[in-house]
């Protein structure tokens, strides 16, 4: 392997203008594709296998009136205090309201308050629903201000919710990260043309990487998450290959190597890494397929391919980059290696000679950041949890006063009978009527053909209530089958509860299938059993730390002030499942590029603490630098306007600072100093069978140079 990409890199460097031109050429090839084929992505969510998705699927086919995917909006009206919507003047302001709303851009309906009877008992809230011709995503910002000029009603209070109220969600926290990530680059390599070049290539890999999945759109249903997910973990990953190529490039040309030789050796052995490293991430991002969610599965195969194209920029695009920026990607004078990893030395020297303290303290300080997690409460965000004093809150609190916390997550049954489906559904309404949690039932409501019937259910519990739950499975239990009609609930609630059960049962096996295959492909970088199982280890407790501070965050509201965020009170049920997937990628990083060097030290014979050493002394400053810029990527992404991109955001962040600076540079080499010589131990019949990958433990053969040394300017 080092030796097949060292002549990758090194032709990379001699022939950097048709490497150059080649990728110029896909770049403009990924754009123009992208604007051709790419489509609005709708946020449709599914939940294949599950009650709920085929009660919906049914409704989709059975009430396509009922499901024509178009945007929805619920204006809510308030009187003042001790006043009544039913008084005369009031009525006619609301009536003025709901035919100004009727005659809005896109609105295909508009269910008044008063002929469909949503006015409340005590008369002082109403609710009128809006249903769109066209779906959320179509909607201008100008239908969305012609929505909230129809709906102002003089004396009275209007609040709005629903997908054609909120405003697309747009940010530019990114950007904010990748200035902080250029900062660091620039403090860590000394020189603007070094530090410039890992935001090119990153750029570029991923503009190729999000048009091309973008394009993809035009034959597959996106998420609205799906491109902004794979922009942040593509882009940190980016920079932090491309910063490890060329450390290690600059290394050797300030060693003395000529540039292009520095370049083969550089993809060789950095970029051996980086290809491994790569892997993980792949695996455990594509491993999401697994749990079978339309969702997770674009989300994971989205995010696997950008980092495929990072790694392929990294170990081709790069090396002809520097052939290009010759000697001014170095800094004008030349650091002796001491010097240069005086600081990691010193760090490692501290670590093995206190292993067991260090140890101990390093794991106990992350069970504690952990505790939290065991508070976990999961499930998918609505009106009920958006921030105090935005419109779409203020609807939420406003219905549940007027009508009950449950009103705000009805649940919907779809009847199906043999023969006579009406009376089949009256009597599961007048049977669920009767349960314990049930505020209100509606009349059933036939389809067309008669053959399927819908019957509305208003629990009396808010839609996150354990209650609520309760009534779900109790509705399950009693009526799924009866009398020869087959009842199924679907609405919100039941999607979020299915959704969540789904993945507790998904969580083994796919933990099963990525950590399987990545023990495999660590064994066959390392060699070893040991190193395998300590980076799973290591790789639990970052996942366990990182679930305690987005609890702490997220669902307590610790720092919420500082960070800018809101905390809802539950984690959305996606994240874990795919933190997991994320986490372990990003946690094989560092474990490859920090071991390999301690492997390459033992293979040339120094002792285990002495190659635990040196591997910390060479890596700390590389690998601080480019944990601090995926850091400041991931938490650039917090500034967002979407609840699960800002979750997901300062989860990575957390992710990597735990990992990187807990696990990889302070509980691996206490570890391997511990283990000594046991840490690379191999069973001989196994080594006999596996295939031998060089990654750093033989660095390729010293080239043999003819005549001149190519320019390298």
């Amino acid at each position: 392997m080092a030796v097949f990409l060292s002549r990758v890199g090194r032709f990379c460097f001699r022939r950097r203008r048709l490497i150059a031109l080649l990728w110029a050429g896909l770049l403009v090839v990924a754009v123009a594709g992208a604007a051709a084929l790419s489509e609005p992505a709708p946020d449709t969510f599914s939940v294949p296998g599950t009650e709920s998705q085929r009660a919906n699927d049914l409704l989709k086919d059975r009430f396509p009136q009922a499901a024509s995917g178009g945007a929805t909006a619920r204006v809510v009206f308030a009187a003042p205090a001790g006043r009544a919507l039913t008084e005369p003047a009031n009525r006619a302001s609301v009536e003025r309201a709901v035919a100004r709303i009727k005659a809005a851009p896109d609105v295909a309906d508009v269910a008044s308050p008063y002929a469909r009877n949503t006015v409340s008992g005590d008369g002082r809230i109403a609710l009128a629903e809006v249903a769109y011709r066209v779906p959320e995503y179509e909607l201008t910002g100008a239908d969305r201000d012609a929505l909230r000029s129809a709906a102002a009603a003089p004396g009275l209070r209007v609040e709005m919710s629903g997908d054609a109220v909120a405003p697309p969600e747009e940010g530019a926290g990114e950007l904010l990260g990748v200035a902080a990530a250029a900062i660091v680059l620039l403090v860590t390599l000394g020189s603007l043309v070094a530090a410039g070049l890992p935001l090119l290539t990153a750029i570029i890999g991923i503009v190729i990487g999000l048009s091309a999945v973008s394009a993809t759109s035009a034959f597959v249903e996106l998420s609205s998450d799906t491109l902004a997910l794979a922009l942040m973990l593509g882009l940190a990953v980016a920079i932090d290959y491309a910063l490890f190529v060329i450390a290690r490039y600059r290394q050797e040309v300030l060693d003395g190597r000529a540039p292009a030789d520095a370049a083969a050796h550089a993809t060789g052995t950095a970029g051996s890494a980086v290809v491994f490293a790569g892997l993980t991430v792949v695996i455990a991002l594509a491993g999401l397929a697994v749990v079978d969610i339309p969702v997770l599965t674009q989300l994971g195969l989205a995010a696997a391919f950008t980092v495929a194209v990072a790694v392929l920029i990294a170990l081709t695009l790069l090396p002809a980059l520097l052939g290009f920026a010759g000697r001014r990607a170095l800094t004008g004078r030349r650091t002796p290696r001491g010097q240069r990893t005086a600081a990691g030395r010193r760090w490692g020297r501290f670590i093995t000679a206190h292993p067991v303290p260090v140890l101990v303290t390093a794991v106990a300080g992350l069970l504690v950041a952990a505790t939290p997690a065991l508070d976990l409460r999961l499930g998918l965000p609505d009106d009920g949890t958006a921030p105090s004093g935005t419109t779409q809150r203020a609807a939420y609190d406003l219905l549940a006063d007027g009508f009950g916390p449950g009103v705000n997550g009805p649940l919907t049954l779809v009847v199906q009978a043999p023969h006579d489906t009406k009376a089949a559904a009256e009597r599961v309404a007048k049977g669920v009527t009767s349960l314990d949690g049930v505020a209100a039932v509606e009349p059933p409501v036939l389809n067309p053909a008669g053959d399927t019937a819908l019957v509305g259910v208003v629990p009396a519990s808010a839609p996150t209530a354990t209650a609520t739950e309760d009534l779900i499975q109790d509705i399950r239990d009693r009526f799924r089958s009866r009398d020869g009609a087959t009842v199924a609930v679907t609405g919100q609630t039941a999607i979020d509860i299915d959704t969540s059960d789904k993945l507790a049962d998904a969580l083994l096996p796919y933990l099963a299938v990525v950590v399987g295959l990545a023990f495999i492909l660590l064994t066959l970088v390392f060699r070893s059993l040991l190193v395998p199982l300590k980076a799973t280890a290591g790789f639990l407790l970052s996942v366990a730390a990182t679930f305690g501070a987005v609890v702490a965050v997220f669902q307590w509201g610790w720092l919420n002030g500082p960070l800018g965020v809101h905390a809802s009170g539950i984690i959305v049920n996606l994240l874990p499942i795919m933190l997991i997937g994320m986490v372990f990628g990003l946690a094989m990083d560092y474990q490859v590029f920090l071991v390999t060097r301690m492997r390459e030290e033992h293979v040339r014979g120094a002792s285990p603490v002495d190659a635990a050493v040196t591997g910390v002394a060479h890596g700390a400053r590389v690998v601080t630098a480019a944990a601090v810029i995926m850091i400041a990527v991931f938490a650039g992404f917090v500034l967002s306007d979407t609840p699960m991109v800002q979750s997901f955001g300062f989860a990575l962040a957390a992710a990597v600072f735990f990992d990187a600076f807990v696990v990889r540079m302070t509980i691996v080499p206490a570890v391997m100093a511990l283990l000594g010589r046991a840490g690379w131990w191999l069973p001989a019949r196994l080594d006999r069978v596996l295939p031998r990958l060089d990654v750093e433990g033989a660095p390729p053969p010293e080239p043999v140079t003819v005549g001149s040394t190519p320019d390298a300017r």
